[in-house]
């Protein structure tokens, strides 16, 4: 497999529904992440329609998706990103960070502050994700600390600590 740079990203349309639901049912051993992001799509509080985002395969077909969705830590609004899926064959390509550079891109467009994840910390470093405890935040349920991290968009040092407040679809 050759890593492919050329990518092309954008916003997710209503077009891609279908698309983006298989690619987050087959990256995942099961299509929990994939009826996750209906469920977050029928939540007003969560849903932010322009950063749900699709890379597309050279065929024009949906390869990866990343999805930023509203959070709080305490009262203080935030960001969320989960799931990012790459379909198994595109993997390892570059794909998948295309994808969340994009999402991310377009939230530090929207002027948003932090975006946290819970993923693999030998991933996320790579787009400035460092541990989210560094800034005194932490989620309401245990997990490595390692894999808890936090973005600040706007480079400012100054957020908010406290605890992460996911939307109800997380069921967390």
């Amino acid at each position: 497999m050759s890593l492919t740079t050329d990518w092309t990203t954008r916003p997710e349309t209503s077009a891609d529904r279908e698309g983006v639901y298989g690619v987050n049912a087959a990256a995942f051993e099961t299509d929990a992440e994939a009826r996750l992001v209906d469920a977050l799509r029928e939540d007003p509080g969560a849903w932010l329609p322009d950063l749900s985002y699709v890379a597309e395969a050279p065929d024009g077909t949906i390869a990866a998706y990343a999805l930023i969705t509203r959070c709080h830590v305490d009262e203080v609004p935030a960001l969320a990103l989960a799931p990012v899926a790459v379909l198994p064959d595109h993997q390892r390509q570059g794909a998948g960070a295309a994808v969340v550079r994009a999402v991310l891109e377009a939230a530090r467009a929207r002027r948003e502050r932090l975006v946290l994840v819970l993923g693999h910390p030998e991933y996320y470093p790579r787009f400035g994700f460092v541990r989210a405890s560094e800034y005194g935040i932490r989620p309401g349920f245990e997990v490595p600390d390692e894999a808890m991290m936090a973005l600040v968009l706007d480079g400012s040092a100054a957020v908010a600590p406290g605890t992460i407040r996911y939307p109800a679809a997380f069921g967390v």
